[in-house]
């Protein structure tokens, strides 16, 4: 039986904390069903809502949903796919997942439903996202469709208008990252001898602070691998970003940054805390949510660059079908249903088009009623999005896909554990010489390993 969500207030925004439970709503007497794995995220949770009403009583589809928080299914989804149980027909996967999981064999190719589904409309997909959830199969078979986005994402500069007109600050449309430090110096304890000049993600973990720290690598000319499988972990250009973040939020950023990551962050930035914040895109739907103390405070621009011309990360929710399911067509159905215009429509008429899992295609940002509801942020969103390729993020060239992340199964020990390092850097206990010296010894174990591959 499935228990009410718990849900947890939080300024201008909800979480919500669930273990796996079964979808709710009616049921289909058709006696077609199919099993879904999902990440707790709001917009999940909306899709879980939605599904009996406008899914199932249209195909006669019931939809058994298992609800988990993202670390619980990152580790159920590795056992059910890895084992290919069949548990399981299609789970929320990112574009770090899926090109793993292909080349693997642990996902169904997509290439023949797309085809055969033509109001689907997968050239509307914003290219960048379709690239980074396709991937050549097993053993370098042709390359394919492996995931279809529910939502996606890029980073960006968020800013607060009204304080820098106080002072008298210009905030560039494309600012470089020294330009950043030069206002985030002249606006710390300035407006408000509590408002710190900026926040940057200082707590540990491959998907906090080395979020944004690698794309700050990636535009001052760093790599973590360049093509031949060469650590670069302690190279020139990542070791300028990284002393460069490091003394940036040290002397400017927000109090307790050594344990600060998103949630506390976008505290700061709607607390006033802070005068501005470069992280995920998303957060621009929370600031300027109905409520939020900053809403129509906040300017949004494009992610600081140094070398490159665009920096921005690029990560998305998405759906893959397991590849032993037996259910393939009911599956795509409802995946293809689930990442659909008309779905986005749905959310707008039950929920308001601010809710809407948008950053996935070009005919959202072509929608009045949207832009309506998310005018503030939606063009720096569909930009950033657009701008950010997967396949070339930095100066050089790299031995896989991967902005934020270096899109191979080893990545998650050594960017957390290296992660670590530089978190201690920020709270002042270690140089960032010797954390970058110790990740290149972590980098050079995963080199071997390819290298002799």
């Amino acid at each position: 039986m499935c228990l009410p969500a718990k849900l947890i207030a939080g300024v201008g925004a909800l979480s919500l904390v669930l273990s796996g439970c079964a979808g709710a709503g009616g049921h289909s007497s058709s006696g077609r069903s199919i099993n879904i794995l999902m990440v707790n995220n709001p917009q999940m949770i909306d899709l879980q809502s939605l599904t009996a009403k406008y899914f199932t009583a249209e195909t006669g589809i019931d939809v058994n949903f298992t609800v988990l928080p993202e670390n619980d299914l990152r580790d159920k989804v590795a056992s059910e796919f890895t084992s290919q149980a069949g548990q399981y027909d299609a789970a929320t996967l990112s574009n770090f997942e899926v090109p793993i999981y292909s080349k693997n064999g642990w996902l169904l190719p997509l290439d023949s439903h797309i085809a055969g589904d033509p109001e689907f409309d997968q050239k509307d997909i914003f290219p960048s996202l379709a690239t980074s959830l396709s991937g050549p199969g097993v053993n370098g078979a042709e390359s394919s469709v492996y995931g279809e986005p529910f939502y996606g994402e890029s980073s960006f500069l968020m800013y607060r208008k009204d304080v820098f007109a106080s002072l008298g600050l210009t905030m560039p449309e494309k600012p470089t990252w020294d330009q950043v430090a030069d206002l985030a110096a002249k606006a710390d304890r300035t407006f408000d001898p509590n408002m710190r000049g900026i926040c940057l993600r200082g707590q540990p973990g491959w998907g906090q602070v080395f979020a944004p720290l690698t794309t700050v690598v990636n535009t001052f000319g760093g790599t973590w691998f360049d093509a031949d499988w060469t650590p670069q972990v302690n190279g020139p250009g990542f070791t300028a970003a990284t002393q460069f973040y490091v003394d940036l939020v040290r002397r400017h950023g927000e109090v307790g940054a050594p344990s600060a990551g998103f949630t506390e962050c976008l505290n700061a930035t709607m607390g006033s805390a802070v005068s501005m914040w470069y992280d995920a895109t998303s957060a621009a739907g929370s600031l300027e949510a109905d409520g939020s103390p900053v809403k129509g405070k906040m300017g949004y621009v494009q992610a600081p660059v140094k070398e490159t011309k665009s920096s921005g990360w690029l990560y998305a929710w998405s759906w893959a079908i397991e590849a032993s399911t037996k259910k393939a067509d009911d599956t795509w159905k409802f995946v293809s249903w689930a990442s659909s215009k008309e779905y986005e429509a749905i959310v707008g008429k039950e929920y308001g088009w601010a809710r809407t899992p948008a950053g996935k295609r070009q005919s959202t940002y072509d929608n009045p009623e949207y832009l309506k509801a998310a005018g503030a942020f939606a063009d720096a969103t569909r930009t950033a999005i657009l701008e950010a390729d997967p396949t070339n993020p930095g100066v050089q060239p790299r031995p896989t896909v991967g902005i934020q992340f270096v899109d191979i199964p080893e990545f998650t020990d050594l960017g957390t554990k290296v992660s670590q390092y530089v978190s201690s850097a920020i709270a002042g206990q270690t140089s960032v010489t010797d954390v970058l010296n110790q990740g290149q010894a972590l980098a050079e174990k995963v080199a071997k390993t390819y290298r002799e591959a």
